[in-house]
């Protein structure tokens, strides 16, 4: 959590300092027409509460993020997005105590509506798309109630997105987004299904630095 709220001022200090620059750039140099843009930075990726009975919480974490788009034109584009490292979450139980832990790593196709003009310093958009998330390294054996090992299936399904581009100049920008996952994967007990869904359904708030090209 505090190396997200480092970047985020680190961010907005960038920010505040270039913007009005961008702005009052009178040469020709644009955004406009570039296809491509990469974009690292850090999430924080939250489950929700309760995801089935007997486990309160997965609790949250940060990773790495990369993305890669190609924008068919100023407004339209599709992105490539996932972590760079794994999310890890300690798994706690309805008394608040931990049962363990388990780590996670999304990765989506996404399609995009980028609006306004490519050189306007605030650029809103929104995506939807198909995600999937392979969990490993589960450490919550004692749930099952019988000692056999207890794993997470594979959670498939929709992403939406939503976020902002701040425009440094014509190849440099900020990124801040939040993502929604819907995320119901089985768990797993000694290899075999129990038909029991964890309703995840995580949020990831999301920053990051981003070139265009």
């Amino acid at each position: 959590m505090r190396s997200i709220k480092i970047l985020s001022l680190a961010t907005l200090g960038a920010l505040a300092l270039s913007s009005t620059a961008f702005a009052q750039d009178g040469t020709a140099d644009t955004a406009s027409g570039k296809h491509f843009a990469v974009v690292g930075g850090v999430a924080l990726l939250q489950p929700k509460s309760d995801p089935v009975d007997g486990i309160d919480k997965f609790d949250g974490g940060p990773a790495p993020t990369l993305s890669a788009s190609y924008y068919f034109n100023d407004n339209i584009a599709v992105e490539l997005w996932g972590a760079a490292d794994k999310f890890n979450h300690r798994v706690r139980t309805d008394g608040g105590a931990k049962a363990g832990s388990v780590e996670q790593q999304p990765i989506a196709l996404s399609a995009q509506y980028h609006f306004g003009a490519a050189d306007n310093v605030f650029r809103p958009f929104v995506g939807v798309g198909y995600y999937e998330s392979n969990f490993s390294n589960e450490k919550i054996d004692g749930l099952s109630g019988t000692g056999d090992h207890v794993a997470v299936e594979t959670a498939k399904g929709a992403i939406g997105t939503v976020g902002v581009d701040m425009n440094i100049n014509s190849t440099w920008f900020a990124r801040a987004d939040a993502r929604y996952m819907h995320a119901r994967p089985e768990l797993r007990v000694a290899g075999a299904g129990t038909g029991q869904d964890l309703k995840l359904d995580p949020w990831t708030v999301g920053f990051g630095i981003g070139a265009r090209f």
